[in-house]
């Protein structure tokens, strides 16, 4: 009967004990069932967000018969989209997004406005200096979205064409090799149209305004994606800057390289106002504290957009402007302002300083010199990411918009 009573509680005990176990392993099969939805839907989510973002301009304006974005104003939008208002489908506002404060570079203070900046930097000579006044945060984005403190997000525009340039040869004749390609493989037989910036030295002008020539002209690829251009009046003690532009087939593209004589002693664009269209421009010392400077800087400031030939041209009925900045808060020209037109294109500002030279480049609209974009969290650090990407196009040129999206819940299966 003892006997009889023990192999019963066994028996219970083995019924028991595999009934937990498949409870536990019912449990997480469920778990894993429900992550599994909740990941599909967020997939969902991501693609019906980022073409929320991209098929909408957001708050547009009727300003004087016209439609305009808020990406050309100053003020906060109602309704968040980044579409060009004057065209359908993947097409979008350059204004708009050089207006999301940018997540890659770190921000800059200037003291002569006593603001912060948000930053693109391409390398030197090449800046997009965003008042972080105008420019739209992560949470106020997230929150006209309708998905703060409920998902995370990044989104990033690329180019799809990548140029890149290298002085192979550095004056008397000046060559430079031009590699043109894609997303991991060169574009043969592009079209390249190309512009040479060069500063005109005036040694025995200290003080003087600097003024500079313009060479346009049209060359090609070669089957690996290759161009190489010569220039026979510019010598290796020259300061210049190359804007390249290459097309084919529905792809455009845009790369640029600048040699200077002078890198601590330059002007820095800051913009301030999208609405004005007003950019400051600002002595170099006052940014990064060099320390005090040997001499003022001189300028020659133009805006040029691209025409549809593919060339440079001057922006009618705007003047060009020179000025001299002087270093130190309070002092006379601390800084200086210019106005740009409401049309995308580039401030190229040349600059002379104790006879030494440069050029500053700076886009107006994002995709004037092909800028990349970074606004968001970083997603390195989270369990699960849902992403979605989109071919677009800004003001001619091929981006690529990934959206990358998380659940703030944090939900994984528990084992």
């Amino acid at each position: 009967m003892a006997g009889s009573t023990i192999d019963h509680l066994i028996a219970m005990t083995v019924f028991i004990g595999a009934i937990l176990i498949f409870v536990g392993l019912f449990n997480q099969t469920i778990q894993t069932a429900i992550l599994y939805q909740r990941n599909r839907y967020l997939a969902t989510k991501c693609s019906d967000l980022l073409d929320n973002m991209l098929l909408n301009p957001g708050t547009t304006y009727r300003i004087n018969n016209k439609t305009v974005e808020w990406g050309k104003l100053d003020c906060t939008p109602t309704i968040f989209g980044l579409q060009d208002p004057e065209f359908t489908q993947y097409r979008l506002s350059p204004f708009s997004l050089m207006r999301l404060q940018s997540a890659a570079g770190e921000p800059i203070y200037y003291p002569g406005t006593q603001q912060w900046y948000s930053n693109i930097t391409m390398g030197f000579g090449d800046f997009l200096l965003v008042s972080t006044a105008k420019a739209l945060n992560y949470s106020t984005v997230a929150k006209l979205l309708g998905i703060n403190n409920t998902y995370g997000f990044q989104l990033t525009i690329t180019p799809i064409v990548n140029i890149a340039i290298e002085e192979t040869h550095s004056g008397s004749p000046l060559n430079l090799t031009i590699t043109v390609t894609g997303k991991g493989f060169p574009l043969a037989n592009a079209n390249v149209s190309y512009c040479l910036i060069s500063v005109i030295k005036k040694q025995q002008q200290q003080g003087s305004y600097p003024t500079y020539s313009v060479m346009s002209g049209v060359s090609s690829t070669d089957n690996t994606g290759l161009a190489v251009l010569s220039f026979d009046n510019v010598s290796a003690g020259d300061s210049y800057a190359l804007i390249v532009y290459a097309h084919i087939s529905g792809l455009f593209g845009i790369g640029y390289h600048q040699r200077v004589t002078e890198d601590k002693r330059y002007v820095i664009p800051f913009v301030e106002s999208f609405k004005e269209g007003r950019v400051i421009l600002a002595h170099s010392y006052d940014v990064h504290k060099y320390g005090p400077p040997e001499s003022a800087v001189f300028y020659n400031a133009t805006f040029v957009h691209l025409s549809e030939d593919f060339t440079l041209r001057e922006v009618e009925n705007f003047k060009g402007k020179i000025g001299k900045i002087n270093y130190g808060h309070g002092s006379q020209f601390y800084y200086d302002n210019i106005t740009l037109p409401l049309s995308p294109g580039i401030l190229i500002i040349t600059y002379q300083s104790n006879n030494e030279y440069g050029v500053v480049l700076m886009p107006w609209g994002i995709s004037a010199m092909a800028f990349p974009v970074v606004f968001g969290e970083d997603p390195s650090d989270k369990t699960w990411v849902a992403t979605d990407i989109r071919q677009v196009i800004v003001d001619k040129v091929a981006y690529q918009a990934k959206l990358a999206l998380w659940s703030l819940e944090g939900y994984q299966v528990i084992g």
